[in-house]
């Protein structure tokens, strides 16, 4: 594009997500506008199984130990960029109550993205660094298909990967290492038994 074609083009706005259509997610990485589909059923399954494990553990609301507050989805302001993790958690030190609507404007201290092909580049290519940039401490990559978590920690600004967990495994997750997770919990059976 021609730098009088880019200096013409109309910036992108929350008001440009709240415009699409019902059953879509629409985001703004580096001033463009990216719209994809709602979360596939496998992948809605491995990350609503997970926010209800980590709820039951660390959501006080839900009986767990409290400490934070984990959401589904949230679209979160990072700079002019509007991104919606398929998870976000927040110390409740740092969220004393929830916004009444738009997005987030307070950093989540840890993101989970739940891996798909129409997002992947996108989440480690181009959303990482945002979050390094944000200061957000942890970021877990999870994928469906190969049944693994990748547990990511912000050290000096760059993104160290600080453990892998697979398939069975019962783990003590950073930023969440108080409680054990069974993996075993996240993953759809049935499809393993068909392949």
């Amino acid at each position: 594009m021609s730098s009088s074609a880019s200096a013409r083009r109309k910036p992108v706005l929350y008001a440009d997500i709240e415009a699409l259509p019902e059953g879509v997610v629409g985001e703004i990485i580096e001033g463009e506008l990216h719209v994809h589909p709602r979360p596939a059923p496998r992948h809605a399954l491995v990350a609503s199984r997970l926010g209800a494990l980590l709820n039951t553990e660390f959501d006080e609301g839900m009986g767990g130990q409290g400490g934070w507050v984990i959401l589904d989805e949230p679209e979160i302001q990072l700079g002019e960029n509007i991104l919606v993790p398929d998870l976000a958690g927040w110390r409740c030190s740092r969220l004393p109550e929830l916004p009444e609507k738009g997005p987030f404007v307070i950093e989540p201290d840890w993101v989970c993205k739940v891996r798909s092909p129409s997002t992947a580049n996108d989440d480690r290519l181009r959303k990482l660094p945002i979050y390094a940039d944000h200061g957000i401490g942890y970021v877990w990559l999870v994928d469906p298909m190969v049944r693994t978590i990748e547990v990511l920690k912000l050290s000096d600004g760059k993104w160290t990967l600080i453990a892998k967990h697979g398939d069975e495994d019962h783990v003590h997750a950073e930023p969440f290492e108080a409680a054990e997770l069974p993996l075993s919990r996240l993953w759809d059976k049935r499809s393993a038994e068909r392949a």
